[in-house]
């Protein structure tokens, strides 16, 4: 049985992480940064905040998946110090690290010199949290010594969507289904990232996912 850590559980897609990874039959812990955060009983609960996490709270997992998510200009920034701290403390070990990323950093030409956030469709509001998000992959990339995986959803990531268990794999460009959309749900995309923990298809790789 894999041990799972979700880090940021109490989030909707952190939830929904828990959720998935309890129905595959696996041993599940949420990390929560406040003691009223609620997880999924099913689960054990650790109350610690991301940036307190250490070596001798995440060694003994298989996979722990970072659903953090920061949405003010102010917090922004730490999309890439968080990052950094969960890579500083799983460095050097084979305790996988799965991260949900963005789909502004996703390239839409074939040399990879364009990416979805330099578009000039790409909504203003977004592009601070996309840069933020961006620059994070960037520096996780140099990441040698960390089995990291990191999973950029569709550009219409609906938060409510429905569960349908099924899902189109990219890698690292944009693209669209049979009916020209680039949309999954926040349910759909927790199948895609357990599945990943399962089959171990994309170490320290991007991919991408949207549904049917």
């Amino acid at each position: 049985m894999k041990k799972v850590a979700i880090v940021c559980a109490a989030g909707k897609e952190g939830k929904l992480l828990v959720a998935e990874a309890l129905s595959r039959g696996y041993d599940v812990t949420g990390f929560v940064r406040k003691a009223g955060d609620a997880v999924d009983p099913r689960a054990k609960k650790i109350v610690k905040d991301l940036f307190d996490l250490t070596r001798e709270d995440l060694i003994g997992f298989d996979a722990v998946v970072d659903a953090f998510g920061a949405w003010t200009e102010e917090t922004l920034s730490l999309h890439k110090t968080s990052l950094k701290h969960l890579c500083d403390v799983l460095s050097g070990t084979k305790v996988r690290l799965l991260i949900v990323g963005g789909a502004g950093s996703l390239y839409v030409d074939p040399g990879h010199t364009v990416q979805v956030k330099d578009l000039e469709s790409f909504p203003d509001a977004f592009k601070p949290l996309a840069n933020n998000m961006g620059e994070a992959l960037g520096e996780l990339r140099k990441r040698s010594a960390v089995q990291w995986t990191y999973l950029s959803p569709a550009a219409d990531f609906a938060a409510d969507g429905e569960r349908t268990g099924e899902y189109l794999v990219g890698g690292e460009e944009y693209f669209v289904n049979d009916k020209g959309e680039s949309r999954i749900s926040y349910a759909d995309y927790a199948v895609a990232m357990i599945d990943e923990i399962g089959n171990a298809a994309h170490i320290q790789k991007r991919f991408s996912v949207i549904g049917k």
